[in-house]
């Protein structure tokens, strides 16, 4: 059977007599999820017939007899029905036997192979083939039912009728179970909410008494009148003071009675003025579980109680003791600061003093005969400088401003000659012996500076020792994983000093690194002897570590760090290399720079006497001018770095501008060389005072340096 229609058209009928919802309370279709409504939605769509015909006329009649039962979709091949199956679900098939293209048989028989409409029930439409051969070809195929045309309309409509009331039927109880399934799964997930809020609720408790325990502070309740007796205490008072909460409510006045008696008056007067003023804040000092004392800061304001009918004080207890210990080492931090900055500011010009006092005094040596008396005044006044620059150099030591040159060095190196050096001074009553082995790794530091530390330490272990005893130094290995206050992590080597003496108080033993503190008689000591080891440590990357027990002894700990260089082998005596003068004998001519009078003109009559021929300038702006007008004069420049306005690096800077890598020597009181930014390599640094020889030997090496290059 041919058709020659418009096979475009589509003829559909919409029924009017169901509604997908019927029934359902309006509240659980309100409650449905979105998903849900998605497959209620696919549910709802009112039945579809699918008519499968070549022939446009009888597609319309297959549409006119079906009005009412549902709507039909009209397709006209096979290919264009197995297009819809794909994507759309049908309640019955009315499918043409005898078709062009696929057939009737064919695509009933791909039909059924299809997931999707397997189960979709198929109607034979045939004019013709009514032997049972064909029908039973046409059963074996999927049908389950033949209308031979022409159809009976009634029949046809009954047919149709049956299968589409069977898959509303179907479609209903889809509907009803994707509306009770939903309904259980949320009465499950409301349950399910219900519990997890129950859970968050007791972590969420958990969690605050957590918090609570772990910050410094509880909360508490008590009387408004003395002795001012707790009725409440949260758990946190036994972690900050060992005691329970029962102890501190089941005894009146217990709490009063472990505050500090310097404190007890003051804590009592704020909580007597509470009543008055409706608040209160004190710090006291409360002796815990252990004997200790901690700081706390008690806070409380005046609250009615309704169960009880009263006014009472409830409050916070905070354990500031650390804070207290921060902020005092703070200002210990800030006063030992300011005593470094104050001693650094002397120092430079108590050098400068000392520099021209030292020179003064060569030159007079150098350039006068001297009678044995006069010999005698000018070598004492030569000690008492010496002294005043050795005093200078132990308050830089103190103040971490001394100027170091850190090297690894290997301790068991010290023995011997710091064993010269001490043994005569500690008398037979004192036992002195050392406990350092070659497994000690070595240090980087400064070697002289650790000798004169390390007397410093073992002289004031003799002081503490003045009928007899034992003085040990012993060194071992120490690694810090963490950083803690004073080290940062890494390896340490520990060296202990170690004494039998009479031991250091704990309340001095903070102090006793202090500058000027000293517990010795008037004029037997400076008070800077461990606050210069203190800041040779601190200087060097270390601490010093001080334990002691009175009457047993003390043990002086110095930490500093490991040095990952193996030591270089010492020169042999004899063979110290000496700065060469040129071939033929020349001296350098000298630009000698600096500010201070005395000393520029005593340096320059020292210079002058060592041969060289000296040109001076009284500061960098006079220095520049003299190097503009006449660069080739001068072979070598001396010059002092702190000078007003023109420093002694602008100096050299403007110098090798005009002649690069020009010999230079640098000067200064200053004997902290950060205070000296940017110091070329090449360019030697004298710290004031210095000998005479030092100079010439700077000047030289300068020379020697830049004709090399």
């Amino acid at each position: 059977m041919s058709g020659s229609g418009d096979r475009d058209s589509t003829h559909s009928r919409q029924r009017s007599s169901w509604r997908p919802c019927d029934g359902l309370p309006m509240q659980s279709i309100v409650n449905i999820k979105t998903e849900q409504r998605a497959a209620l939605s696919e549910v709802a769509q009112g039945a579809r017939i699918l008519a499968v015909d070549d022939d446009d006329r009888n597609l319309l009649a297959i549409s006119e007899v079906l009005a009412g039962v549902g709507e039909v979709v009209c397709v006209q091949s096979g290919e264009e029905a197995l297009r819809f199956l794909l994507k759309e679900e049908f309640a019955v098939i009315l499918l043409d036997v005898l078709m062009p293209g696929l057939d009737g048989y064919e695509t009933a028989s791909l039909i059924r192979q299809r997931e999707q409409s397997r189960r979709t029930p198929i109607i034979f439409l045939s004019a013709i083939n009514k032997e049972e051969a064909h029908m039973l070809r046409g059963y074996d195929a999927g049908a389950v039912d033949f209308v031979f045309k022409p159809f009976d309309s009634v029949m046809l409509r009954s047919k149709v009728a049956v299968f589409v009331e069977l898959h509303e039927k179907t479609l209903e109880i889809q509907r009803k179970a994707i509306v009770e399934q939903t309904l259980l799964e949320q009465a499950l997930e409301s349950q399910k909410s219900r519990l997890e809020a129950e859970r968050a609720l007791r972590a969420a408790e958990q969690r605050q008494e957590a918090i609570l325990q772990s910050i410094p502070v509880c909360f508490h309740a008590r009387s408004l009148d003395p002795p001012f007796d707790a009725r409440f205490v949260t758990s946190g008072i036994e972690r900050l003071t060992g005691f329970s909460p029962e102890r501190l409510t089941s005894e009146p006045g217990f709490g009063l009675s472990r505050v500090h008696p310097d404190d007890l008056s003051d804590v009592e007067a704020a909580l007597r003025g509470a009543k008055a003023a409706g608040s209160y804040s004190c710090e006291f000092r409360w002796q815990c579980a252990d004997g200790k004392y901690r700081s706390f800061l008690d806070q409380g304001v005046i609250s009615h109680n309704p169960v009880d009918n009263t006014d009472e004080i409830v409050g916070t207890l905070l354990d500031i003791t650390e804070r207290r210990e921060l902020e005092d080492r703070l200002l210990k931090a800030q006063r030992l600061d300011a005593i470094g900055k104050l001693t650094g500011g002397l120092a430079h010009d108590f050098n400068n003093l000392l520099a021209t006092i030292l020179s003064g005094l060569g030159l007079l040596e150098r350039s006068t005969a001297l009678d044995e008396q006069a010999k005698k005044v000018l070598d004492l006044t030569r000690r008492s400088a010496k002294q005043g620059a050795d005093l200078v150099n132990r308050m830089l030591a103190f103040s971490r401003r001394q100027h170091l040159k850190p090297e690894p060095l290997q301790l068991a190196a010290l023995v011997e000659p710091l064993n010269g050096l001490v043994a005569p001074v500690l008398g037979g009553l004192v036992r002195f012996e050392w406990n350092i082995d070659d497994s000690v790794w070595p240090v980087l530091v400064d070697g002289s500076q650790l000798e004169l530390a390390l007397m410093n330490l073992v002289f004031n272990a003799r002081d503490a020792m003045p009928t007899g005893g034992s003085i040990t130094i012993r060194a071992e290995n120490r690694t810090i994983d963490g950083r803690s206050d004073e080290l940062g992590a890494g390896d340490y080597v520990v060296i202990s000093v170690i004494d039998t003496g009479s031991g250091i108080p704990a309340d001095l033993v903070a102090k006793v690194i202090e500058p000027f503190f000293t517990t010795k008689p008037v004029g037997k000591g400076t008070g800077l002897g461990l606050s210069t080891v203190y800041g040779f440590a601190k200087q060097s990357g270390g601490t010093l570590r001080i334990e002691s027990v009175v009457g047993r002894g003390t043990a002086m700990q110095l930490w500093l760090p490991r040095s990952l260089k193996r030591p270089a082998r010492s020169i042999e005596q004899g063979q110290v290399s000496r700065p060469r003068v040129e071939g033929n004998g020349a001296r350098p001519s000298i630009l000698l720079v600096d500010d201070s009078d005395a000393l520029r003109e005593l340096t320059a009559a020292s210079l002058r006497q060592s041969g060289f021929e000296v040109t001076c300038a009284a500061g960098g702006a006079e220095a520049l001018a003299r190097i503009e007008k006449a660069p080739r004069d001068f072979d070598v420049i001396v010059t002092d770095f702190a000078m007003p306005l023109v420093s002694g690096l602008d100096v050299i800077r403007f110098a090798r501008n005009l002649k690069a890598e020009w010999p230079a020597v640098i000067i200064t009181g200053y004997t902290d060389t950060k205070v000296i930014g940017d110091l070329p390599a090449d360019v030697p640094l004298l710290a004031k005072p210095f000998k005479d020889q030092e100079l010439v030997e700077s000047i030289l090496q300068a020379k020697h340096k830049r004709g090399r290059t």
